[in-house]
C-alpha cells in the first residue's frame, strides 16, 4: 500500500496531485515495454488515421469528383510505382484512354490531356514549376534551369545560358560538331568492312557522339566516348540519376534518403567519378583564355560565379554543368536512335527520306545546316519522330503561384476551376498519341507534317521541346544535330535492322495494342529524361555511291 508523508503547508490538490504522478510512474516502472505492445499501440493509431486520410481524399477532398485509379487518389504510391517500373508514361495514356481527358494522378496532381491544357498551364504567369523539381537540389540555393522555381531567377539563368544554344551559336559550332558526326561515319564504315560486319547498337552509338558534342559545345573538353571507354561510364551514371530523380519527384521525402547508394552501391561510386571529371572539366577550361573555344563557359563567364580554388563544386557554373551535360548529350541521342528506329522499320518512308537526300546534295561535304533546312521530309521524319517517341516523355508538373496578384483569380486550365495547391500538368507522351490531334497516332506517318497531304498534324499539340517560357532553350542544336548525323549517315550508307531476335531489341507494342495498322514503337523508359536500348542495324556502303 502506497503511503506518502506531506508537510503541513502543502495543499490537499498539492498532495493528491504527487500521489497521482507517484502511482503513473509506478506503474509504469512495473510494466515491461514489449514490441507487442507498442505495435498494438502503433496499429491502433495507424489504422483509424489512414482510414481517416482514405475517406477524406475520396469523399471530402477539392479533387474528388476527378476520376482516376482508386489508388492514385488517395496516395502517390501509385505513380511512385510506375515511375519504379518506368512506364508511368504509357500507364498515364492508358488512364487516360479509360478515365478521360482530366486525370487525377495522385491525391493532390491532375493530368491533363489536350492542347488548351497545354497553353492554360505552360504559357499562364499564374502557374510557377511545381515544388517536386527541388528534389533534385544537391545543397542549399545550388538551382540550375532545370530546378530553379523562382521566375525572375530562372528569366536571368535563361539568359546566360540560351545565346550558347541559339540558332547563330550553332552557325558558329556547326564545324566542330561536324567534325564529331564524320568521326561517327567513320565508326560506322569500320563496322562492315570485309567479314567481320557487325550489327551497331544504335543507343550506344548515338550517345557517344551525343556526349562527345555537347562536352565541347559546354566547355570545350574532348571527352573522346566515340573512340576510348575511359569516360563512357558516364552513360550508365546519368541513367541511375535520372531514374532515381523521377522517384523523387513523385515522393520528393525519398531525396533524403539518397537514393543513389540505396540502389546500387557501385553507381555511388560512379558519380562520384562523373563529378570529377565535370570539375575537370571546369578547372581546364577556367584557367584558359574567355574565347579560347565557342562554348558555354564563353558565354556565361562574365555573368556567373566561378571559381579556381576549392570551391568548385559548389558555384554556379556547377550547377549549371551538370544539367547542361545531361540534357543536351541524352535528350538528342533518343531522338536519333529513335529516327533510325523508325526508318528501318518503315520502307517507304526510307526510300522517299534518303531519295531526297542523295538529290540534295552532289557530295557529303556539301551537307551542312544551311541547305538541310530545304529537305522538307527530313524535317517531317523528326517531328514524327519526336511525337511518336519524345526524349522527355513524362509530365511536368506545374502549380498556381502562391501570393498571387489582387483579382487574379482563380486557376483555369481548359475550363476546370483548379484549387489552389493542386499540381497540374499535360503528359507529352498521351498529348502525342492523342488521335484527336494526330490521327493513326500509332502509326509512323512523315506525312502528316506536310502542309500538302492531307490528315494534317495538330501542332497545337506538339511539344517535344515543351512551351512557354520554361520551353528548351536547345531546340536548334537538336534539329542541327539530328539533321546532320541522319543526312550524312544515309548519304553514305544503307541500313536495315539485324535478322534474328537482336533485330527486334527496341520494338515494343503499342500501350493497349495495335490499333488504326499501327507498328511496333521504340520502347522508352521513363526516367525523367528516357532510357532506351537499340536499334542494332546492319550497316553497308550505298552501292551508287563510288
Amino acid at each position: 500500500m502506497l503511503q506518502l508523508h506531506t508537510p503541513n503547508n502543502t495543499s490537499c490538490a498539492d498532495t493528491h496531485l504527487r500521489i497521482f504522478n507517484i502511482a503513473i510512474d509506478t506503474a509504469i516502472m512495473e510494466t515491461p515495454v514489449t514490441f507487442p505492445s507498442f505495435a498494438i499501440y502503433l496499429v491502433c493509431f495507424a489504422v483509424p488515421y489512414a482510414l481517416l486520410v482514405v475517406c477524406y481524399r475520396l469523399y471530402v477532398h477539392p479533387l474528388k469528383q476527378y476520376p482516376g485509379p482508386l489508388l492514385a487518389k488517395v496516395t502517390n504510391f501509385y505513380a511512385l510505382f510506375h515511375a519504379a517500373m518506368t512506364d508511368l508514361h504509357r500507364q498515364t495514356l492508358l488512364d487516360h484512354e479509360k478515365y478521360g481527358p482530366v486525370l487525377r494522378q495522385g491525391p493532390n496532381k491532375l493530368v491533363f490531356n489536350s492542347a488548351k491544357a497545354l497553353q492554360d498551364i505552360y504559357h499562364n504567369n499564374q502557374v510557377a514549376k511545381s515544388r517536386v523539381y527541388l528534389a533534385s537540389l544537391k545543397g542549399p540555393n545550388t538551382y540550375n534551369l532545370f530546378n530553379v522555381i523562382d521566375k525572375n531567377l530562372h528569366r536571368e539563368r535563361r539568359q546566360l545560358v540560351a545565346p550558347v544554344i541559339n540558332e547563330r551559336s550553332m552557325q558558329i559550332f556547326e564545324p566542330v560538331m561536324t567534325e564529331q558526326v564524320e568521326i561517327f561515319i567513320q565508326l560506322i564504315r569500320q563496322s562492315c568492312r570485309g567479314d567481320n560486319a557487325s550489327a551497331l547498337n544504335m543507343t550506344d552509338k548515338c550517345k557517344y557522339l551525343g556526349m562527345d558534342i555537347v562536352g565541347l559545345l559546354a566547355f570545350g573538353y574532348p571527352l573522346r566516348l566515340q573512340t576510348e571507354e575511359t569516360n563512357r561510364f558516364i552513360i550508365d551514371t546519368l541513367k541511375i540519376s535520372n531514374y532515381g530523380l523521377n522517384l523523387c519527384m513523385q515522393q520528393p521525402f525519398l531525396a533524403n534518403l539518397h537514393l543513389e547508394i540505396l540502389l546500387f552501391l557501385r553507381a555511388a561510386i560512379k558519380r562520384k567519378s562523373y563529378l570529377r571529371t565535370i570539375e575537370k572539366m571546369i578547372r581546364e577550361r577556367v584557367s584558359q583564355e574567355k574565347n579560347a573555344h565557342h562554348d558555354f563557359f564563353s558565354y556565361v563567364a562574365d555573368g556567373i560565379k566561378t571559381s579556381t580554388g576549392n570551391t568548385v563544386w559548389g558555384s554556379e557554373i556547377w550547377t549549371e554543368a551538370i544539367f547542361f551535360l545531361s540534357a543536351g548529350g541524352d535528350t538528342v541521342s533518343t531522338a536519333m536512335s529513335a529516327i533510325f528506329f523508325y526508318l528501318s522499320r518503315n520502307e517507304d518512308c526510307y526510300r522517299r527520306l534518303a531519295a531526297e537526300i542523295r538529290s540534295s546534295f552532289t557530295d557529303a561535304i556539301d551537307i551542312c545546316g544551311s541547305r538541310l533546312s530545304s529537305c522538307r521530309y527530313l524535317r517531317a521524319c523528326i517531328d514524327e519522330t519526336l511525337r511518336m517517341s519524345p526524349p522527355l516523355p513524362g509530365t511536368l508538373w506545374r502549380e498556381q503561384m502562391a501570393g498571387g496578384k489582387a483579382g487574379q483569380g482563380p486557376l483555369i486550365v481548359d475550363g476546370h476551376v483548379v484549387p489552389p495547391g493542386t499540381q497540374v500538368g499535360v503528359n507529352i507522351y498521351s498529348l502525342h498519341h492523342n488521335e484527336k490531334y494526330f490521327p493513326d497516332p500509332f502509326k509512323f506517318r512523315p506525312e502528316r507534317w506536310l502542309a500538302d497531304q492531307p490528315g494534317m498534324a495538330d501542332r497545337k499539340a506538339f511539344a517535344p521541346f515543351l512551351v512557354g517560357s520554361r520551353a528548351c532553350a536547345g531546340k536548334a542544336m537538336a534539329y542541327l544535330e539530328m539533321s546532320l548525323v541522319i543526312a550524312k549517315t544515309l548519304w553514305h550508307f544503307d541500313f536495315e535492322k539485324t535478322s534474328g531476335r537482336l533485330g527486334e531489341v527496341g520494338g515494343i507494342k503499342p500501350p493497349g495494342g495495335y490499333r488504326d495498322g499501327g507498328d511496333d514503337e521504340y520502347l522508352l523508359r521513363d526516367i525523367t529524361v528516357s532510357a532506351h536500348n537499340g536499334p542494332y542495324l546492319a550497316f553497308k556502303p550505298r552501292e551508287t555511291l563510288s
